[in-house]
């Protein structure tokens, strides 16, 4: 995907020596600083790094949109191509100059379409918007142009989807509909922002298939900021590595993938590598009975017909006739994209959903089986202090009015299990387990980083010495080299507790490195089960093929997604 432009193409855009500086009560923090590139037409330059390495505000800082209390303190960005050069870091963040270079000079996509698309406009109405403001065009070019632009980013039926608004769009057309924004002026320079990080991989592959598309037929110069390696590998003419606010090392991609220098870019690759084979740590179940018995199980939804709907009522078969057994002590991963069903699998196991059809058989230490669906409010109970679930999002599940003290000891106090002293020996107990320190327990959940959070999540997960744990995308937060920290520190937790695990995941590398089996679903159904490494080396159904393909490989001089398998609809 990376283009024939040589090295010599003209430079469009040049930073020397930004600085960004935020005003705290505290003093000043400096998110960027003695930050330079060149961006050149044609070429892809990849700015790559962990969560606050500087790379967005890097990025926002080129287009004036830095928020306040931030502010450039320092340095050039000289934009060329169109008359003098002008320097953007001189211009007023809400005066005309600038307006007329963001959209017009310089698109932007965003990472996250839902929250940077208007709710209560049409998507044609936002790109009309754009082309009527810079290009000066009637309501009727301008409609004809969008309709041309939805067409060139392949979106389906463009004369109809025009008319259409943000929550109708699947979060693929979404993206779709901002690189057709950021586009729509023909612009010199292109950011994109994390633009495929929500997306699946399919996805993925075809938005950045997409974006190198449209680039060789504009000669635009991109930047593209991202934390994955292999999306790197895949699109890179030339990659830029942040860390802490500073630029530690840049190159043309296969002289930094195969000759890096610096320990910080060398950790990065590392970790990615790692999740490119079976864990070490890993150790084969060797049960004969299973611990938990999925049979035949379904969930049908029948939406509500509203009054002014003129909608037919339609079923939604979420999961459909799945099957499988947990081993005691054995890691299945649930794999597939976004509305496959994976996670209302899990939730329907628990019963937060209730299930249509189907049965859910627990087999506890001692006594007879369990049957799930037939439990009470009581039983219930019972069930959820041996089959424990790990949240997605480490932010958003920790509450954070409570203490970390509270928030582990609450599956204990609920459950009339530890108090007093004791409670605060099982509190400290579950955080040194985790790999943190039980001094830390009054501190409330802001003051700990994305791993650390996640970390107390697990904690809380264990405090009831569960025998089943279903993690539901519990590393897709983090960052990489974060992201092998915890599935080691959970394989450990695996190997000293006994535990078994539902892996739920869209992350294939994480699936092969830690699962022994995999279970691929598609449409509520499980399409493909078998060995991690048979599935993710030598699958045998066109959809996992197609999932397999689409996965960047973190090698520029192996590129997977080049040859990779479509799967029609």
């Amino acid at each position: 995907m990376t283009t024939d432009i040589p090295a010599t193409a003209p430079t469009v855009l040049e930073v020397r020596n930004l600085a960004v500086e935020f005003a705290l009560r505290g003093g000043t923090f400096t998110a960027a600083r003695d930050v330079g590139f060149k961006l050149q037409a044609g070429r892809t330059l990849c700015l790559v790094g962990e969560s606050g390495s500087g790379k967005s505000v890097t990025a926002r800082a080129m287009m004036q949109l830095i928020d306040a209390p931030g502010r450039i303190a320092g340095g050039t960005i000289m934009l060329s191509g169109e008359g003098a050069p002008v320097d953007i870091a001189t211009l007023n963040p809400r005066g005309d100059a600038i307006r007329a270079i963001r959209g017009r000079r310089i698109g932007m996509i965003f990472q996250e379409p839902m929250s940077s698309l208007s709710p209560v406009h049409t998507i044609g109405a936002q790109i009309v918007e754009v082309l009527r403001l810079h290009l000066k065009m009637d309501r009727q070019q301008a409609r004809a142009r969008t309709i041309e632009l939805l067409r060139q980013v392949e979106i389906p039926d463009p004369e109809r989807n025009i008319d259409r608004y943000t929550f109708e769009f699947s979060g693929g057309m979404r993206q779709r509909a901002m690189i057709a924004m950021a586009l729509a002026c023909n612009p010199q320079v292109l950011i994109a922002d994390e633009p495929t990080t929500a997306l699946d991989v399919t996805t993925q592959a075809e938005v950045l298939d997409l974006i190198s598309r449209m680039q060789r037929e504009l000669g635009m110069a991109t930047l593209l900021i991202t934390h994955d390696m292999g999306v790197v590998a895949e699109v890179a003419d030339d990659v830029a590595v942040m860390y802490r606010g500073r630029i530690v090392e840049a190159g043309p991609v296969d002289e930094v993938f195969h000759g890096a220098r610096h320990p910080y870019t060398k950790r990065l690759l590392n970790s990615v590598l790692k999740l490119e084979r079976t864990s070490e740590l890993k150790q084969a179940s060797t049960a004969a009975d299973p611990i938990l018995s999925v049979r035949d199980l379904g969930k049908l939804y029948q939406p509500r017909q509203g009054f002014l709907s003129r909608r037919p009522k339609t079923e939604v078969r979420a999961v459909d006739g799945v099957s499988f057994d947990l081993m005691a002590g054995e890691s299945l991963g649930i794999v597939g994209e976004s509305g496959s069903g994976k996670t209302t699998l899990g939730r329907l196991i628990l019963r937060i959903v209730e299930p249509t059809e189907g049965t859910v058989t627990f087999r506890p230490a001692t006594g007879a089986p369990i049957d799930v669906r037939a439990l009470d409010k009581r039983g219930l109970r019972g069930f959820h202090q041996q089959v424990r679930l790990i949240f997605q999002d480490p932010f958003a599940s920790l509450n954070p009015r409570m203490t970390v003290r509270q928030i582990i000891a609450d599956p204990l106090v609920v459950n009339h299990i530890a108090s007093g002293a004791s409670l605060d020996a099982r509190v400290s107990e579950l955080l040194s387990m985790v790999g943190l320190d039980p001094a830390m327990m009054e501190r409330y959940p802001h003051a700990f980083s994305g791993g650390q959070r996640q970390r107390i999540g697990i904690a809380r997960a264990l405090a009831l010495n569960p025998r089943v744990l279903i993690a539901d995308e519990a590393t897709s937060a983090l960052d990489v080299s974060i992201r092998s920290q915890m599935l080691d520190l959970l394989l450990e937790l695996q190997q000293r507790l006994g535990l078994s695990f539902l892996f739920i995941s869209h992350d294939i590398g994480v699936v092969r490195y830690f699962c022994d089996r995999v279970a691929v679903m598609r449409r509520g159904k499980i399409v493909e089960l078998g060995p991690a490494e048979t599935i993710c080396t030598a699958p045998e159904h066109p959809y996992t093929k197609a999932l397999i393909s689409a996965v960047p490989h973190p090698d520029p001089r192996q590129k997977r997604m080049r040859t990779r398998t479509r799967l029609d609809a």
